[in-house]
């Protein structure tokens, strides 16, 4: 989860030949060869390498397992970003196939009447558990998926009796490879350039979107993340098993959890152990358990942020757990096999205690119940008020919480809560619900928990309501009000006057819309609020405000409003420096705000220079233009100082020329320092550092949108001080407060306090922005900081 091109040949390959075990009934397995794919035999970031299953020949072993097989299903359940097949297999027992639907529907009881369902279960053994089994979201990690094909091909095939009393107590849901981008590749992310065990509380991408609607069809008791490579966390404690180390999200109800899943982990371990005569290495041989964060350590792998798989999982009352294999070989697929194995026997021995348990957190949930919560904790309800000129953001918040299960209703008229009037129309998630934690954890403002732990793994804060920018209102009481249930939302805008007509700077949406038009040829001014206007006619422009979700009026165009035009756009491109493509959410947020946007890498922009383009932007790490590099990452960045002098020079002579220079973040600030682009002091918190912020914008301009008193997303902070700053424009500062600080980990923040986040040099166009205005394509409301630079003259 959070360990951090050679046209090969495919041969005719058997899973029999890296099968951990001895499958005496199993039958020959007959290969269809498959040229599809240009695919990397190993990957550079790993220590070890093996001759791990090629995605192209997966379809054909998962054919043939099913036609000799009565117990599987296979499906593809869509496409990666790279348009590769998703796969997913189901097994059951014969008495279960062609009644999958009935015990889904079973499922969806534990919503409707908890008592009733844990009384079912009471007094009915013999009901199927669904345990979701999720393979190699990261391409690198190889063993996670050929430890499910064995897993595929055992209990599709074999009569022992321990697989037939899995299989009599359990449906097994394979997510057999989640990121086939990446398996292609060797590389961690996706085609997309995204880090997938990061996208679950955003899920722009479609492999996520698949594993969360596969979560929600099933709503798995159970949910096994494969992963790796983790050893030596402990002294001869090999690989890790979850659960985690605190600080836990207080959305939990983490007391059902932690009653099953330590004990769940145990035996897993005690599995890997009870098997350890079948590893070949010495680091196998001379283990004496694994690593159990929550066991065996204080901090520094917590569960907090919503983002990975089983931690999402969590929130739909799964007992969700991370496998980090020790080593990425032959071994790690047999330590993988066996700790899922573990996992599946404990699930079988204690499935009714633990179904019991599941339903007792939607019965929380429903009852408005949480025994171990402080009382307030939760909301009553949060009341989510529409902008009736640009519902596009509320809209996309409404469908997202839809999609994930989580209820919301429309207010059937004018109502009062807290002393507050709001129309009819206005949407509602009422808290008495069954995922009502992570309804929260998607709409809280989140908390600042930088005394709480002195490490985080990964990010502490992610605020809907604050990082998308719509008003979720917490209710301390009932909202009472007539409602109807809402199932999804559509946007459809309208246009109305006779011009010239006003497109406000207000989403992601309308920026998409002036970029359309643009792109259409239609004339577009802006105005020194950022906002847009048109003189074009109605019929030209209609059909695209219709697909906006806007809905446009005549305005006066303001004089100081100037013509705007098409700009091309180039983004530096990180291959994947450091297992990760730095500057991909970014990428992302400029496409979705409708410019066109080319990567360049560094190599390119040495040899080729910037002729082409108007604006140029550099999100991402400094080491892109570093030479000190090793030898995984050499390929990405400058090869040597006569490309870094190269490089340089056309900087120099695209910025001299007038072209727009863009920094994002830490890391470009110190390359554009390198650069000599600016001659500002780039300060910056430890790499441990994130979260929301108080940021006070300039508001007009560069920060058109934003106020004194609004919100920012930082990852590694970044602020500017030093003589070089008295020749800068400062755009935004922190908040001169000792509470600037909103929600996340941030130490030693003191020295921030108050001081520039984005400037602008004087002079030359060169502006500097420490926050992360395009996180993970996660921070929309902040993508509109990146089209006021851009357009701004």
């Amino acid at each position: 989860m959070k360990k951090s091109k050679i046209l090969t040949s495919l041969l005719t390959t058997s899973l029999l030949l890296i099968s951990p075990f001895s499958m005496a009934s199993a039958q020959p397995v007959k290969w269809v060869n498959v040229n599809s794919y240009e695919e990397q035999n190993e990957s550079k970031f790993n220590s070890e390498n093996y001759d791990f299953v090629k995605f192209s020949k997966i379809e054909s072993i998962l054919k043939d397992i099913e036609k000799r097989s009565n117990r599987v299903k296979v499906e593809v359940r869509g496409k990666s970003a790279g348009g590769h097949p998703l796969y997913v297999v189901t097994i059951a027992d014969q008495t279960t196939q062609g009644k999958f639907g009935h015990y889904k529907s079973l499922r969806k009881q534990m919503f409707k009447n908890q008592e009733k369902a844990q009384d079912w279960v009471k007094n009915n053994s013999d009901f199927k558990v669904p345990i979701m089994i999720n393979g190699s979201i990261h391409g690198t990690e190889f063993v996670g998926t050929d430890a499910i094909l064995q897993l595929i091909e055992r209990f599709a095939t074999q009569e022992d009796e321990i697989t037939k009393k899995i299989l009599k107590n359990n449906i097994l849901i394979f997510n057999v490879v989640q990121n086939p981008d990446g398996r292609i590749n060797a590389t961690r992310f996706n085609g997309a350039g995204l880090d997938l065990n990061r996208d679950f509380i955003t899920q722009s991408q479609a492999e996520t979107k698949e594993t969360v609607g596969l979560i929600k069809e099933w709503n798995p008791m159970v949910f096994l993340d494969t992963h790796g490579y983790v050893k030596d966390y402990a002294p001869n404690k090999q690989g890790l098993i979850e659960p985690s180390t605190p600080p836990h999200n207080p959305n939990y109800e983490y007391d059902l959890f932690s009653k099953w899943a330590n004990q769940q982990a145990k035996a897993m371990e005690s599995e890997i152990m009870a098997n350890k005569d079948q590893y070949q290495g010495s680091l196998y041989q001379n283990m004496t358990g694994t690593y159990i964060p929550q066991r065996d350590d204080t901090a520094g792998w917590d569960d907090y942020p919503p983002i990975f798989t089983p931690m999402y999982a969590m929130y739909h009352g799964a007992y969700g757990h991370t496998l980090e294999a020790p080593t990425n070989d032959l071994d790690g697929v047999r330590w993988m096999y066996n700790a899922i194995i573990g996992a599946l026997k404990y699930a079988t021995d204690n499935k009714q205690q633990m179904i019991t348990d599941q339903i007792e957190i939607f019965k929380r949930g429903v009852n408005f119940d949480h025994p171990y919560h402080e009382d307030g904790f939760f909301p009553h309800a949060y009341i989510l008020p529409v902008d009736p000129k640009d519902p596009t953001v509320t809209h996309k918040a409404v469908n997202h919480l839809l999609n994930n299960d989580i209820e919301v209703v429309e207010a059937s008229k004018e109502f009062t809560s807290e002393g507050k009037s709001y129309p009819k129309g206005t949407y509602i998630v009422k808290m008495n619900q069954a995922k009502a934690g992570l309804a929260n954890t998607m709409l809280w403002d989140g908390e600042d928990i930088t005394d709480d732990t002195p490490v985080m793994y990964d990010i502490s804060a992610w605020s809907l309501p604050e990082l998308w920018g719509f008003e979720a209102v917490a209710a301390k009481n009932p909202v009472e009000v007539k409602t109807k249930n809402v199932k999804q939302v559509t946007d459809e805008g309208s246009l109305s006057g006779n011009g010239p007509y006003l497109i406000p700077n207000s989403s992601v949406k309308a920026v998409n819309l002036v970029n359309t038009l643009l792109k259409q040829g239609v004339s577009i001014k802006r105005d020194k609020k950022g906002d847009f206007y048109t003189e074009a006619m109605a019929a030209k422009i209609s059909s695209s405000v219709k697909d906006s979700g806007l809905h446009i009026e005549t305005a006066n165009i303001p004089n100081d409003a100037s013509a705007i035009s098409h700009l091309k756009v180039a983004i530096l491109k990180d291959g994947g420096m450091g297992k990760q493509q730095s500057h991909s959410g970014t990428k992302l947020a400029l496409q979705r705000l409708g410019f066109q946007v080319t990567e360049l890498t560094p190599v390119e922009v040495a040899n080729q220079g910037l002729g082409n383009f108007d604006v140029f932007v550099y999100s991402g790490t400094e080491n892109l233009i570093s030479l000190n590099l090793s030898a995984a990452n050499k390929e990405f960045g400058l090869q040597d100082s006569t490309q870094l002098n190269k490089f340089k020079k056309n900087m120099e002579n695209f910025v001299n020329q007038g072209g727009k220079y863009i920094a994002i973040g830490s890391g470009a600030s110190r390359a554009t320092k390198t650069l000599g682009l600016t001659d500002d002091t780039i300060n910056t918190g430890n790499s441990n550092s994130n979260g929301i912020v108080k940021v006070n914008y300039q508001g007009a301009g560069f920060t058109a949108g934003y106020d004194s008193n609004d919100l920012g997303f930082v990852y590694r902070p970044a602020w500017y001080t030093g003589d070089g700053t008295k020749n800068d424009k400062v755009l935004a500062t922190y908040a001169n407060s000792s509470d600037f600080f909103v929600a996340g980990h941030w130490k030693d923040r003191q020295t921030a306090q108050g001081q520039p986040v984005m400037v602008k040099e004087l002079g030359k166009d060169v502006t500097l922005i420490g926050l992360e205005i395009g996180f993970r394509d996660h921070t929309d409301y902040l993508f509109r900081l990146l089209s006021n630079a851009i357009f701004e003259k």
